[in-house]
């Protein structure tokens, strides 16, 4: 896309330290016109990360102006003299910069000369789809500003592309996994009664059950769900259900809930942000089945793309996904 705002312009541009109410609807319209940025950079993301589980560093909240209109927002944090994105990489699976489409080259420019000027001289940015604005516009410009870059691979993501119906969606599995998807779903249909249905409004018995099926489906979850950080998971569905953006999916046989997944709608695309199972039911493969009934769901509603988020878990390739590599870039200014 050709640039809106000529690089002569740059000295025009103005780069300002901003709160999170002083920017928030400036943020959050930017955010609504990028296809680039990722559901975890949105305004109301970012500041519930910050109030539930900001430490150790600080706020470094800016946004560049052009003309006098906000182009993009710089949501990150600094310690010494190292600034990372806002949002940890155990709960944020893509991370980006908010810039106006077209506005990408004055908006870098401005944001690392800034950088420079407060003493921040590194960069550790993760995690980074292919098709952020870090990885496709940022790390070009600042090797032409005199920093050093260094991108590599650090993990996956796997998302699978919705066609227009559920048979379709079978018939991209292989036969394998076509065969096998049909007789779990059968031979769960086969043990009672079962209901899959969808909690958009975070209301506290769903929350309840939600919780204790993703403590209870593995230790390690157990382990990783601290006060702190179920504090946080409940914060977040609260307010993604304001947003008009949650879908919590219950899987219940017999009335008992056996499966649940957490899913954010946006753009298009539904996100599986996470998951927990009933492991007296684990025979059933509900975990697996409740996945497979969201992409139903998800297809039936016309979303065109559902992302399993980052991880290669077997069960993702199983139900159709590929693989999208996950990068961080670190970058040095070279005093």
């Amino acid at each position: 896309m050709a640039e809106r705002i000529d690089t002569s312009q740059l000295m025009q541009a103005e780069f300002t330290l901003e709160s999170f109410d002083s920017i928030y609807s400036q943020w959050q319209e930017i955010q609504g016109n990028s296809v680039a940025s990722p559901i975890f950079s949105l305004p109301h993301w970012s500041r519930t990360w910050w109030q539930q589980l900001g430490h150790g560093a600080r706020l470094f909240l800016g946004a560049v102006r052009c003309q006098g209109r906000v182009i993009g927002i710089v949501p990150l944090l600094v310690k010494d003299d190292t600034a990372s994105f806002i949002g940890g990489i155990d709960v944020c699976d893509y991370l980006d910069f908010v810039v106006e489409p077209g506005t990408e080259q004055v908006f870098f420019q401005s944001l690392l000369d800034n950088l420079v000027s407060a003493g921040v001289l590194q960069l550790n940015l993760a995690p980074l789809r292919p098709d952020s604005t870090v990885v496709t516009r940022m790390t070009d410009i600042a090797r032409k500003q005199g920093w050093q870059v260094t991108c590599s691979r650090e993990d996956v993501a796997v998302e699978v592309d919705l066609p227009a119906t559920w048979d379709q969606y079978l018939q991209m599995l292989t036969g394998k996994q076509r065969h096998e998807l049909r007789r779990k779903l059968r031979r769960l249909g086969e043990e009672g009664e079962l209901n899959h249905r969808v909690s958009i409004d975070a209301n506290q018995k769903d929350i309840d059950t939600f919780v204790k099926l993703f403590r209870d489906s593995r230790r390690d979850k157990a382990t990783f769900l601290t006060p702190k950080m179920e504090s946080f998971f409940r914060a977040i569905a609260s307010l993604m259900a304001e947003q008009g953006l949650l879908r919590l999916n219950m899987l219940e046989l017999n009335a008992t809930p056996v499966a649940a997944t957490m899913c954010f709608d946006y753009q298009g695309t539904v996100h599986l942000y996470n998951s927990g199972y009933n492991p007296s039911y684990g025979w059933l493969s509900v975990g697996l089945l409740s996945k497979a009934l969201c992409i139903k769901d998800s297809i039936e509603r016309r979303r065109k793309r559902f992302d399993f988020l980052k991880g290669g878990e077997a069960y993702k390739y199983h139900l159709g996904g590929h693989e999208i590599p996950l990068y961080r870039c670190q970058l040095k200014y070279a005093t």
